[in-house]
């Protein structure tokens, strides 16, 4: 098991900075706006040979109970109980405050190992702060620049030690942590052991973070009435039936806008990466206000970036007349997201916990339809029986043929028929095409590309 090492601090003193900074990506939001990071986020770093789990945290503040502050310092509080290690963090510009005095007291009275930065450091001023760290009692502050990197490799010699460690010469290793790493849509066949990446999306206080810890069994994300709780897409792993799974929980998608502060729209972009960056994305929406138009919105982006779908309707257990409302929801479903016809709607009570075993087993079936390939002489026969049905209108008295199709590729099934005159197919005979490839061969619920190419005229030059 990877050592684990929670970075905490008071807000704004570059937490997510130096998070991003040692796990090598830009994992973490950042911004000059404090308070930016609300939840737990995880990431895999190597530093002498050994891979660290780090987990950078909310800012320590003193706030009322049931506050949204408090909620944050709850979970920054159970980051520090799981570490094995803390580092500290300080702003060596500010030098030390009352209130990083008042959290140090707080980390050691954890008896957690405490490492102490003095992030910032760069420049006389930030040099002369760091040497304030000594007063919180925290040995000798390690003074680096997150931001620029300076100082890192000290920091990593400091943590080893902390940790019990020797260096040692790195082994290459292949990882995928996050939604910045391989984004979809090769063609190699993906491999059981690695971790399906599902995506939670929908619209402001839809109730994702509840369903996250509802399928995670605790409370790693923070809820509540207020919209918006949610910025940073935070990935959580799981395994669902021997499959591991890495979920990532997205701020709420309201429309452009509405959308006012600098923070919402970094939340927004990141859950926009999220949705490109995953296999399965499961659109959750309200029951009391279904399939409004930022549903359908963001039911299309997942379309667009080639994701399996699943559309699971919360607070189920609020719904009067179910078996009625079921059917009004499948019918708009048909009408308004069209290429993606026949994907699975689950009805869910995140709250509860009613209904997130279906929601699991669909995003295993959406994934494996997502990942699907029919072979060519199938798909030959099929295309013969569909221009028998019904064959292409001429054009200018002369017929469109249609000679031959493959599939070159899934994730998404991406389909190639070679024809005489592509521009001259009309669109609707393109969605008659698709919707019969999609029935025939059992691809609900995943857009189909289906791309048409002039083929080679065997009589051309004679």
């Amino acid at each position: 098991m990877p050592f684990s090492i929670a970075i905490v601090g008071r807000p704004n003193v570059g937490k997510s900075t130096l998070f991003n900074r040692l796990v090598g990506r830009r994992d973490a939001l950042v911004s000059d706006t404090p308070g930016l990071t609300r939840d737990r986020r995880l990431g895999e770093a190597e530093i002498g040979g050994h891979g660290i789990t780090l987990v950078d945290t909310a800012g320590f503040e003193d706030a009322r109970p049931g506050s949204i502050p408090a909620r944050m310092r709850e979970q920054t509080e159970a980051a520090i109980a799981g570490a094995d290690a803390v580092l500290f963090v300080i702003d060596a510009r500010a030098g030390v405050t009352p209130d990083d005095k008042a959290f140090a007291r707080l980390v050691r009275a954890r008896a957690k190992p405490v490492l102490l930065i003095a992030n910032k450091s760069e420049g006389r001023i930030g040099a002369v702060g760091a040497l304030e760290g000594y007063e919180l009692g925290l040995g000798e502050p390690v003074a680096v620049s997150a931001e620029h990197g300076e100082g890192i490799a000290d920091l990593h010699a400091d943590l080893l030690s902390l940790l019990g460690l020797e260096a040692r010469k790195a082994a290459r290793r292949s990882e995928d942590a996050g939604p910045g790493a391989d984004a979809p849509g090769s063609d190699a066949p993906p491999a059981r052991d690695r971790p399906i990446r599902v995506a939670i999306v929908g619209r402001p206080n839809a109730g994702k973070s509840t369903l996250v810890n509802a399928l995670l069994g605790e409370e790693r994300m923070i809820t509540g009435p207020e919209p918006g709780l949610t910025r940073d897409a935070v990935p959580s792993d799981l395994a669902w039936k021997g499959r591991p799974i890495r979920l990532f929980d997205t701020a709420g998608l309201r429309r452009k806008a509405r959308i006012t502060e600098h923070s919402e729209k970094l939340a927004a972009s990141d859950a926009v990466r999220a949705i490109r960056f995953a296999e399965v994305v499961v659109l959750l929406i309200d029951s009391g206000r279904p399939f409004e138009h930022q549903d359908l919105t963001i039911g299309d982006l997942v379309a667009s970036e080639g994701r399996a779908i699943v559309i699971a309707v919360n607070k189920w257990d609020l719904v009067e007349d179910k078996q009625k409302r079921l059917g009004e929801l499948r019918a708009t479903l048909d009408d308004t997201l069209a290429q993606v016809a026949g994907c699975r709607l689950v009805t869910v009570s995140a709250l509860s916990g009613r209904g997130i075993d279906k929601v699991m087993d669909a995003v295993l079936d959406a994934y494996e339809i997502w990942n699907k390939r029919v072979s060519t002489p199938e798909l030959n026969r099929w295309l013969n029986e569909a221009v028998e049905r019904n064959a292409p209108p001429a054009v200018s008295g002369r017929r469109i043929r249609l000679r031959y199709i493959t599939q070159p590729s899934a994730r998404p099934p991406t389909f190639i028929t070679f024809c005489s005159k592509p521009d001259d197919v009309p669109r609707s005979y393109i969605r008659y095409l698709t919707n019969s490839l999609r029935a025939v061969f059992g691809m609900p619920g995943v857009p189909i590309r289906f791309h048409l190419r002039k083929g080679d005229n065997p009589y051309d030059g004679r």
